[in-house]
């Protein structure tokens, strides 16, 4: 008898961890869109691993801007072309070191929108806080590994853009936005 009630004690352990492991990611998604939705600062700071977002971001905008400068009709000019992709990176950099805070995470979260490389920025064209209400936008959720979890959202109002979070595993049930990914979702990435 004792030994089935161990057996069980133990099963029940199994269970209870593997389930607390699989949905721990669910849970950081949840208080980083509640953080973002209340402005705070500093459970932002907590769940955002900056430097490894603000590196994500760098190389998928540099992609970005490549593409769209190999897809420019003007882009015949090599010398002209060859600059851009020279100086296209530095630009780049500079932007996004400036431009990720927890102010600029608590918009993205809120809207569902990405930065624009080739959109001029100002700080009075930020995205109005109230664009993307919890209303607005959509969340799915899927693992992209075993240590990746995306979380896709999506605007009502621009239902053909999407914008994919990165939350990373730090130890055994911690998690940080640790990445970002602008292209298209497959149709394997939600849950």
């Amino acid at each position: 008898m004792n030994r089935k009630l161990l057996t069980g004690g133990l099963t029940a352990l199994i269970v209870l961890f593997l389930g607390a492991h699989a949905l721990s990611p669910v849970l950081a998604v949840q208080g980083l869109t509640r953080a973002a939705k209340t402005g705070d600062e500093a459970a932002l700071r907590r769940l955002v691993d900056f430097p490894e977002f603000r590196s994500s971001l760098k190389d998928e905008l540099n992609a970005e801007l490549v593409a769209r400068m190999h897809a420019d009709p003007r882009s015949d000019n090599p010398v002209l072309s060859g600059l851009g992709m020279l100086l296209a990176p530095s630009l780049v950099s500079g932007m996004v070191d400036a431009f990720v805070t927890p102010q600029a995470i608590s918009t993205m979260v809120r809207s569902a929108e990405a930065p624009d490389p080739m959109r001029r920025t100002d700080r009075s064209e930020a995205p109005a806080a109230t664009e993307g209400t919890a209303d607005t936008v959509r969340q799915s959720w899927a693992y992209r590994d075993l240590n990746t979890f995306a979380v896709t959202l999506t605007n009502s109002r621009h239902p053909d853009r999407h914008l994919a979070l990165l939350m990373q595993r730090r130890g055994l049930f911690g998690w940080k936005l640790a990445g970002i990914d602008l292209s298209e979702p497959s149709a394997d990435d939600a849950i």
